[in-house]
């Protein structure tokens, strides 16, 4: 009954779209519309990476879904890069890392089976480059504490920084892949009964990601209303609530594959996500804002790098056993809704 409800709300995001585009109805109304067409699509998402990881095993299946999550993240950095909302991106960004390694590692934890084992050495190397990633933010972010943020000389010093970060992505992420494939071609592993056909495990990827951009970005439209009337600040809308929107691919995809006790993928999913954010999200949206003007510097506030560091070193700790278990979800959660409320004190920059 559950999955046959799921299957029907599917019809929510078509219903959002005509509605913003036929009535234009209010920002708060828009908004709750648009986060819960976003729960069967996350839900979609998650299903169909679940059924493609079994034909390319957990590690590779983790970085699909992380790679179709992240899209929208990409396009609506680009959008609010456009609308001149510097500030807004990289806060939504450093959100991302942190709300990927805390509040989805954390529930994909306590949902799943204490003691399930997890890929220690996979999820060690992608903290490293997430720690690698908050290291080379140090430079221009020290540069931004001290004058204007947004100056071009930022962006300039950016912009090798991002090239960096996207090359080295890239290389270990090549050799991580191939290693991935070998472990499930020698693992012997024999699909179920049931799956989908690989091809349509991708298309259904693809068109769940497609549509998760478009109601991301009707949300995002949203929320400059919604804040105001919620009386929250625009540093605890980015961090918070549209890096959490963002990554409702990840959230539902890793919690709904966690229940069903598979560990080592859901947890692949939301630290991989993360490095992904940090080592090609955010490089390829400062690049790219060459092209929409003006140039992105990543120049982020010491609140998100605190964050992103101590996210990065507290689930390093936490996965050093290769081993799940409830309680330190419970713990991630809880450390994620500390940060949450200390967001919340933190004013506009």
């Amino acid at each position: 009954m559950a999955r046959k409800l799921l299957w029907a709300s599917l019809a929510l995001a078509p219903i959002t779209f005509a509605v913003d585009l036929a009535f234009h109805p209010g920002d708060v109304a828009l908004f709750a519309l648009a986060a819960a067409s976003l729960v069967p699509l996350a839900w979609l998402i998650g299903e169909s990476t679940e059924q493609a990881s079994e034909y390319t095993g957990p590690g590779i299946g983790g970085f699909l879904n992380a790679s179709f999550g992240n899209a929208p993240e990409l396009i609506i950095a680009t959008f609010a890069i456009a609308d001149g909302l510097p500030n807004v991106v990289r806060g939504s960004l450093a959100g991302s890392v942190v709300s990927n390694l805390l509040l989805v590692l954390g529930v994909a934890m306590a949902a799943g089976e204490t003691g399930k084992r997890i890929d220690r050495n996979s999820l060690l190397l992608q903290l490293g480059l997430v720690a690698a990633s908050v290291l080379l933010f140090l430079g221009p972010s020290v540069a931004g504490w001290h004058g204007n943020p947004e100056r071009h000389s930022l962006a300039v010093a950016t912009a090798p920084l991002a090239a960096i970060l996207l090359a080295l992505y890239v290389v270990v992420q090549t050799i991580q892949l191939r290693g991935f494939r070998q472990q499930h071609a020698a693992s012997g592993h024999e699909e179920r009964a049931g799956v989908w056909p690989l091809r349509r495990a991708l298309a259904a990827l693809a068109l769940a990601t497609a549509a998760t951009a478009v109601i991301s970005e009707i949300l995002v439209h949203s929320l400059d209303g919604f804040a105001k009337a919620a009386g929250l600040s625009q540093f605890f809308i980015s961090i918070v609530i549209i890096a959490v929107v963002g990554n409702a691919a990840e959230h539902g995809g890793a919690i709904v594959i966690a229940r069903r006790g598979k560990m080592r993928l859901a947890t692949e999913i939301a630290v991989s996500s993360s490095a992904q954010v940090a080592l090609f999200v955010t490089p390829a949206v400062a690049l790219l804002s060459w092209a929409v003007t003006p140039a992105l510097p990543l120049a982020f506030r010491w609140e998100e790098l605190g964050a992103m560091a101590l996210a990065t070193v507290v689930v390093a700790a936490i996965v050093f056993d290769g081993c799940s278990k409830r309680w330190q979800g419970l713990a991630l959660v809880g450390l994620y809704a500390a940060l949450v409320i200390g967001f919340g004190f933190a004013g506009d920059r």
